[in-house]
């Protein structure tokens, strides 16, 4: 996120002279992206960050792919994945490429004997259920239902949750998450007509110096495989911090739809992109105030992409039978629209209270042997009734 924000104490200068009250240095590090030519913090620890002790044996965690060429519109019953005490253990990939892996999850527990980083991707986790803080190195975010947590690749953290009833829907990206740069201005800064402004941005806060020695288990994901680490010294022994590399958090109930007198495209409800996807927010709004207006979509064929809705709650015009965590997958190839009936019952409706989560990739998805048991076999014929 392009903000330049910072915690705790640093040097005036990069790279000089900064000790601890009994004359140690502190140690610094450079968390840079893109080669040191994009967005980078540069961070204070108590101590060096390369405190290794033992390294165990990785295990695999690749998603296990049951169908990799499809041209079937897919219904995914979200809340059927089991509630899982272990946040790890709970994370059940169902839609893949190479450019993004969705995942649904159902953990229970707080992140209390472990850290994780996920070392090549980004991680946008939308909170469907449950609430808590992510802690982080660079302080603390509280979550709740309906935010997204943007996690840039590299930063280690911990989800502590408050209760055990916590649904997530999790994206992890394999290119940096940004905000659309059609809302960006030269400098970065979102637009008048951005559907959202920095006053909606959470960022960290709170900033909580560890500096503990000890045996700290680190879970590291790498190219399909964790590698459990163990430090020697607290991952959370930051100083100090400032730059525009960190976690910041948004919330879906803070994005302000953008309406007109007929149906507006899906591109009006973006909220992120990366290469080769876009997510977008749908959320409660007036309907369009043409007087001959079709508030329904139309029936649009994907012709350069797949279209993922994952529902979050209220009724939806253009949908029957739709279920909360439902996952939606209309392939390109294949048109798609409202169901039947549902055209003619939305002309003189006024609003909707819709709330959900879209992504399109740009490339094609592939299922997972975990979204099979999760499959709405039939979902395909539901336009015929």
């Amino acid at each position: 996120m392009p903000l330049y924000h910072h915690l705790g104490e640093f040097p005036q200068k990069r790279h000089t002279v900064f000790r601890k009250p009994n004359g140690e240095l502190y140690a610094e590090e450079l968390v840079s992206t893109h080669g040191f030519s994009s967005t980078y913090s540069n961070v204070y620890h108590c101590y060096p960050p390369t405190l290794v002790k033992e390294i165990n044996e990785p295990y695999s965690v690749e998603p296990k792919i049951a169908r990799a060429k499809h041209l079937k519109h897919t219904s995914l019953k979200g809340f059927k994945v089991k509630p899982t005490k272990d946040y790890l253990e709970s994370r059940v990939p169902v839609l893949v490429n190479n450019d993004l892996h969705i995942s649904l999850a159902a953990p229970q527990q707080s992140m209390t004997d472990y850290f994780y980083k996920n070392s090549q991707a980004d991680e946008v986790i939308f909170i469907h259920e449950g609430s808590g803080v992510l802690k982080t190195g660079y302080g603390q975010i509280e979550f709740e239902y309906g935010d997204y947590l943007v996690i840039p690749r590299g930063i280690i953290y911990q989800l502590h949750f408050n209760d055990e009833n916590n649904r997530l829907f999790i994206t992890e990206s394999f290119s940096p998450v940004e905000t659309p740069r059609r809302y960006r201005n030269h400098f970065g800064q979102l637009m008048e007509h951005s559907p959202f402004c920095e006053r909606d941005i959470k960022r960290p806060q709170n900033l909580e110096t560890h500096d503990e020695h000890g045996d700290f288990k680190i879970m590291i994901k790498k190219e399909g495989l964790i590698y459990p680490y163990v430090y020697g010294t607290h991952p959370f022994d930051f100083v100090g911090w400032d730059g525009y590399h960190y976690p910041w958090a948004f919330s879906i109930h803070n994005f302000e739809p953008i309406t007109g007198r007929i149906h507006q495209p899906p591109p009006v409800h973006q909220t992120f992109e990366g290469a080769g996807f876009v997510i977008c927010s749908f959320v409660p709004r007036l309907f369009d105030y043409h007087p001959n207006a079709i508030p329904a979509p139309y029936n649009h064929s994907n012709v350069d992409s797949d279209e993922i809705l994952y529902y979050v709650d209220g009724d939806f015009m253009s949908r029957k039978s739709v279920e909360k965590g439902q996952i939606t997958l209309h392939p390109a190839g294949i048109p798609h629209g409202p169901h039947p009936g549902t055209v003619e019952k939305s002309i003189g409706a006024k609003e909707t209270h819709e709330l959900a989560v879209m992504i399109d990739p740009f490339r094609p998805l592939m299922l997972t042997e975990q979204a099979l048991e999760i499959e709405d076999p039939d979902y395909y014929k539901s336009w015929l009734y």
